[in-house]
């Protein structure tokens, strides 16, 4: 294993782990954007148009804030589980249900008093969409994880007050957006592609549950779900070239990862996701010799 490194990532709502923050910010930063750039040119990548669906109002800091919740049925749905199901995830904090989202850019646009405002658009799969509908449940979910999307995506801070939009279901217009033709492969889910650690006595630290997957062709990218903690204070961390190795304050947790590619272990960052309870990874890999 490469030496050990201690990772950080200054962001907004993200405890750092690290002296590297500013560094490792201006990374994302310029990761994302690359990213967001290829993925409007590579084949991988689908253009639509979503749905128009409901309104909500809000505010930041800068002036109001409208969040157009749209639709499309060539976004994902999310996995097929009942409202009774879903609610007991969510009490025992447990992170593995996702919505797929497509998040917009933000657009200028005049309010009914020709004031101006900034509106969002956010989309999600029709035939989830319908069913959200019918759950005041679902749609407050949808709108709290939309809002926190947008949040971390544009280091914004919403009001978490809103309300709904009546008889207007956008506001502006709702432009096209960029999609994955393909969801993006977890790795975990291939099964043999990392080895767990060995059982441990029921008195000792946790195994995380981990997720992997590919972000791009040169970047794998970790999340290790941490619902006990609150920070990243006593959090140790070290990356080789194929194995990941975490270890938790007062041996609450525990996670020894083999990963077979050659991760860029000098180049690799992490920070800790306060709302997500998650420690965050990314691994920059090395080129496959020719």
């Amino acid at each position: 294993m490469a030496n050990p490194k201690l990772l950080g990532l200054g962001l907004s709502e993200a405890e750092a782990i690290g002296a590297d923050s500013a560094r490792f910010e201006e990374l994302l930063l310029q990761a994302s954007k690359e990213l967001q750039q290829a993925q409007t040119t590579r084949s991988e990548s689908t253009q639509i148009q979503p749905q128009p669906g409901f309104c909500i109002k809000t505010n930041s800091s800068e002036g109001k804030v409208f969040i157009n919740i749209c639709h499309s049925p060539s976004i994902p749905p999310p996995a097929d589980v009942t409202e009774e199901e879903l609610l007991q995830m969510l009490e025992e904090d447990q992170a593995g249900f996702r919505i797929p989202m497509s998040l917009g850019e933000p657009h200028a646009e005049l309010d009914a008093k020709g004031q101006g405002c900034t509106a969002y658009d956010v989309a999600v799969n029709s035939d989830f969409y319908r069913r959200m509908q019918n759950s005041d449940f679902l749609r407050e979910l949808v709108i709290t994880i939309a809002r926190e999307g947008l949040e971390d995506k544009y280091n914004l801070q919403l009001n978490p007050e809103w309300r709904m939009m009546k008889n207007r279901p956008f506001m502006g217009s709702i432009s096209q957006q960029n999609i994955r033709s393909e969801q993006r492969p977890r790795i975990q889910e291939l099964g043999d592609l990392y080895t767990p650690a060995p059982e441990r006595a029921e008195s000792g630290p946790e195994k995380p549950h981990l997720n992997l997957w590919l972000e791009a062709p040169d970047l794998l990218l970790a999340e290790i779900d941490l619902p006990k903690l609150d920070g990243a204070l006593g959090l140790s961390l070290e990356i080789g070239e194929n194995r990941l190795v975490m270890g938790g304050p007062q041996q609450l947790y525990h996670l020894d990862a083999y990963i077979p590619l050659q991760i860029n272990s000098h180049e690799s960052k992490a920070a800790f996701h306060r709302k997500r309870k998650q420690l965050m990874v990314a691994m920059p890999l090395l080129p496959v010799p020719s």
